[in-house]
């Protein structure tokens, strides 16, 4: 089953280099999730297998979130919409970012669409500037470590990459303090 606005953002003009390369938007939304999974966009992994978090980091954030691989890619538990649908491409220093267009022109459509939303988790940056805004700390770690601030509504994570794990090494509350904290906040939602 095809995931609500499927064929719109497929067909839409500013995919088009991505429809030519036989790319597909890849992202889950279901008119009944209760959270919504926003991270920065799809893997070159995932968009050569068509499935999202196909990866390292998505093994590492199935374990944080404390749910199965079928919970996870289950679109009434969990939208996963990312704040750009497509590969971006390789950059110098890892991926590149997402469009900066892309998240303003089908986010809020998206999220209009799906009323069971709960819990909106922030993974990584982009997603953390676009949401908090002017309620954003001054960097990513403060963000997630302040977490409660924006509860109920968001809980702000570092993303799981492997690249990350030297950030986890410093930061040795993030698993002590907030990964229990948000599979509590998870289990909450899903039950």
């Amino acid at each position: 089953m095809k995931p609500l606005l499927y064929d719109e953002i497929d067909q839409a003009e500013m995919n088009a280099a991505f429809r030519e390369k036989g790319w597909s938007p890849l992202y889950t939304a279901s008119p009944h999730s209760r959270i919504a999974l926003i991270g920065q966009a799809p893997g070159r992994l995932a968009q050569e297998t068509n499935k999202t978090w196909n990866d390292a980091s998505g093994r590492l954030l199935r374990q944080w979130l404390g749910v199965t691989d079928e919970q996870f890619y289950n679109p009434d538990l969990f939208a996963i919409i990312p704040m750009d649908f497509y590969y971006p491409g390789k950059g110098e220093h890892g991926d590149l970012p997402p469009r900066k267009e892309f998240a303003a022109t089908w986010h809020p459509k998206l999220l209009a669409l799906m009323p069971d939303i709960r819990l909106t988790i922030l993974i990584g940056i982009y997603a953390q500037k676009y949401y908090l805004a002017e309620n954003a700390k001054q960097n990513l770690t403060e963000n997630v470590k302040n977490f409660k601030t924006y509860l109920p509504d968001y809980f702000p994570l570092v993303h799981p990459s492997p690249i990350n794990i030297f950030w986890r090494k410093r930061n040795p509350w993030f698993e002590k303090d907030v990964v229990p904290a948000l599979q509590a906040a998870v289990k909450t939602v899903l039950t």
